[in-house]
């Protein structure tokens, strides 16, 4: 069982901003830069493009409202998207408030927020929902 699935069960704590029956979203808690959302399958499957196609559809519409409350929610010029899917094997797509392509750099240091801070973003996402 991966992490995901354990937050999915509940069984891990975590800042969620939307749930439907397919799909999970909560606030990455070391995000690349404060609002970043991970929207994850509640089917446990590795990788991203092994996803069921109804699923990998319906993801995206799933996202839809998510991105413009963060888009509302945090100065940016847009909502960037990204899949990696190498620090969880349970495919997963990154929703990142972003102003120029360096804040979608996974390579770089994340953040460290407090759980104030966390408690926050999740908040000033959900307001705008």
């Amino acid at each position: 069982m991966t992490i995901f699935s354990k937050i999915i069960a509940g069984d891990i704590p975590a800042y969620k901003i939307a749930e439907n029956d397919q799909f999970f979203a909560f606030l990455d808690i070391f995000p690349l830069v404060e609002g970043h959302v991970l929207i994850v399958p509640k089917l446990e499957i590795d990788k991203f493009f092994d996803v069921p196609d109804v699923y990998l559809s319906s993801m995206l519409v799933f996202a839809k409202p998510i991105a413009k409350a963060i888009e509302k929610a945090f100065p940016c010029n847009r909502v960037g998207l990204a899949v990696v899917g190498l620090e969880v094997p349970h495919a997963h797509l990154h929703l990142v408030p972003i102003n120029g392509i360096d804040d979608l750099n996974f390579t770089r240091g994340k953040l460290k927020l407090t759980s104030e801070q966390l408690k926050a973003a999740q908040e000033k996402i959900l307001a705008n929902m």
